[in-house]
């Protein structure tokens, strides 16, 4: 699973890819009904004047060109991120389960105890380093 540039290049495509098909299912989708169920608002024409004049759309402010906070577009926006984060997470977390190492071997043991002062010893170790004692092969 070593990446190189052109693993890199096809993930930036898709990516690309991916972001607009979430972006059409937020803006053409998913918040026209929940538009309807807030009582028949378009997230797209939510928006706050700083110049204090009224107008009836979006389209209307930027053609008179007056400054706006487009918190509609904003909503839209961050919606698109989580449900591209979330798309993302998921991805990452099969990736993940996929490359999962099998459980090591349990090792062998390199130290044994030393029979008269039970310090830790090398297994190769003739005299504990500890007390001096002699030990068996």
């Amino acid at each position: 699973m070593k990446g190189n540039v052109v693993d890199l290049a096809v993930g930036i495509v898709i990516g690309g890819a991916f972001g607009k098909i979430v972006s059409s299912f937020v803006g053409d989708i998913l918040m026209p009904p929940i538009g309807l169920l807030l009582g028949k608002v378009d997230f797209a024409n939510l928006f706050i004047s700083l110049s204090g004049k009224s107008f009836s759309s979006l389209q209307e402010a930027k053609a008179a060109g007056a400054p706006t906070l487009n918190y509609g577009l904003f909503f839209s926006t961050i919606l698109d991120f989580v449900i591209v984060a979330f798309a993302v997470f998921l991805m990452i977390k099969q990736i993940n389960r996929l490359k999962r190492e099998e459980a090591p071997a349990p090792a062998v043991p390199a130290t044994k105890e030393c029979s008269f002062c039970f310090s830790m010893i090398p297994l190769k170790a003739m005299r504990c380093p500890q007390c001096t004692s002699e030990l068996k092969a």
